[in-house]
């Protein structure tokens, strides 16, 4: 069966990002909030809130872990899908993974430079054998 969680940021942060690890670069938000573009969510919603990084963090980086993941088989496959929105020629999103037996984050994806000011959509398929962390 399908186990897919939707994760839309409506009340706070998903399920399935980590409460405590909400680095402080990031702010919740929606379209009306003031702090520029974007001013509507992928669905074009003014009052639908996403995460966004505030302007004083541009020298910086953020990051946002999941929890715990169980480790992926021929039965059980990981699909991440998420919607984003880069603003900044210097702006790069990575998306890492950490396995269990591992302290060391590897780079599975990364957009950067692109300066496209529209929402974009990316689904990744991730395989480990043991349990993991994005």
């Amino acid at each position: 069966g399908s186990s897919c969680e939707k994760c839309d940021f409506e009340t706070d942060l998903c399920k399935s990002l980590q409460e405590l690890n909400l680095h402080p670069g990031w702010k919740r938000r929606n379209g009306r909030s003031g702090m520029g573009p974007p001013y509507s969510d992928h669905t074009g919603n003014e009052s639908a809130y996403f995460l966004s990084l505030s302007s004083e963090t541009q020298s910086s980086s953020a990051t946002l872990r999941t929890n715990i993941f169980l480790p992926t088989d021929e039965h059980h496959i990981c699909q991440i899908t998420f919607h984003y929105w880069i603003s900044q020629m210097s702006g790069m999103l990575m998306v890492g993974l950490q396995k269990h037996s591992e302290d060391t984050i590897t780079n599975i994806w990364q957009v950067s430079g692109e300066l496209q000011n529209q929402w974009k959509s990316n689904t990744i398929t991730i395989n480990s054998t043991e349990k993991y962390k994005v």
